[in-house]
């Protein structure tokens, strides 16, 4: 059945309405999208604060999360200067002339601009306090979305556009403020083909399978958040067998049925059906474009779970920040293990979309 529903939509054209709308005409949802910002600022940005200050804090501290951030840089008006006003990453040159200048070893001078460069990262609460928001939102919407895919579309589908719709523009706004991570134009690339499909696909009225591929993703994304969860709060296990799921859930919907089933609907069936037409080429192209990021995202959590499983702990995170937190010199042999383990300033290792994947953080 949603095969079927998927194929009717796909092979609308602008304006045209299916065969379930023309049974149901009092169901013809309201016009479309044409951006989210307003939403964000009137609904989305005041309900994430009031649940981080009345819900994710109160939860926060009742499961013992520290609000305890990276290592601080002892204070040093010299560098601190160099830090502010010349450059955040000294080359070998200027390490030497810091050095003698200081009588400091070259790597202790290292350290202090790294751990510099750290401060002004989030802490364990804040992250806390983040992702459940996004544990909260992705099952939310991931539960709402569910009853569009067999039910009759009606105008509450404009709601569920717009709220995924003003979802992800908050998103894309927010990474230019974050830390920026190694996975930064993915993720961009990600948003802003998210955000074309859910606007091009309302526009165009190919509504079952836009929020087909909306609710794929969403299955596996509150999954990825509950991890993070366990991690911050340090329920080691919990936040294993998590991972292990969401890496399960990932993969199967987006190595399994988005491919062989959406894709092959929008690609090779309708060709066959209808044939192409000028926005097919657009459409399908946002939809490969999410296909490639899929892949690359798969092979990041194989490769996390292959090293989970040679070494019994994820030693490095390929979608960490940029500045990254392990800070190979200062760790220790009691490093938390596990699947999701964190480094030694508390940072997650699976940050983003995925994670933010995702990764990434998080498609």
């Amino acid at each position: 059945m949603l095969l079927k529903g998927a194929r009717c939509s796909c092979c609308l054209s602008a304006g045209e309405s299916s065969p379930a709308d023309k049974k149901h005409p009092s169901s013809t949802p309201p016009p479309p999208p044409t951006s989210g910002s307003s939403f964000v600022d009137s609904c989305c940005l005041p309900t994430k604060r009031c649940s981080h200050r009345f819900i994710a804090k109160p939860c926060a501290i009742k499961l013992g999360v520290q609000d305890r951030g990276p290592h601080r840089a002892q204070p040093n008006a010299i560098l601190e200067k160099v830090f502010t006003s010349i450059t955040k990453c000294p080359d070998g040159r200027r390490l030497e002339g810091l050095s003698k200048q200081l009588d400091w070893d070259v790597r202790k001078i290292q350290r202090w601009f790294r751990h510099r460069r750290n401060q002004d990262k989030p802490t364990i609460l804040t992250k806390f306090c983040e992702s459940m928001w996004r544990f909260t939102f992705y099952l939310s919407i991931f539960s709402y979305g569910l009853k569009f895919i067999w039910s009759p579309l009606t105008s509450s589908l404009f709601c569920y556009y717009i709220m995924e719709l003003a979802f992800y523009w908050s998103l894309m706004f927010s990474q230019f403020t974050d830390i920026k991570r190694k996975d930064f134009l993915i993720m961009f690339v990600h948003h802003l083909a998210t955000i074309g499909l859910i606007t091009f696909s309302y526009m165009n009225n190919m509504l079952r399978v836009g929020t087909l591929v909306l609710c794929l993703h969403d299955a596996s994304d509150f999954l990825l958040e509950a991890a993070k969860l366990a991690n911050y709060a340090k329920y080691q296990r919990l936040c294993d067998a998590t991972f292990i799921l969401f890496g399960v859930v990932f993969i199967v919907t987006r190595l399994g049925i988005y491919p062989f089933w959406i894709l092959n609907t929008t690609l090779f069936e309708s060709w066959e059906l209808i044939g192409p037409y000028p926005s097919w080429w657009l459409f399908n192209g946002l939809l490969v474009t999410l296909q490639v990021l899929h892949i690359i995202w798969s092979c990041l959590i194989i490769r996390i779970a292959y090293k989970a499983l040679l070494r019994g702990k994820v030693s490095k995170d390929d979608r960490s920040d940029v500045e990254s937190s392990s800070e190979e010199d200062d760790m220790t042999s009691n490093s938390t293990k596990g699947i999701f383990s964190t480094s030694s300033n508390g940072a997650n290792r699976i940050n983003g979309h995925v994670a933010s994947t995702q990764w990434a953080e998080e498609e």
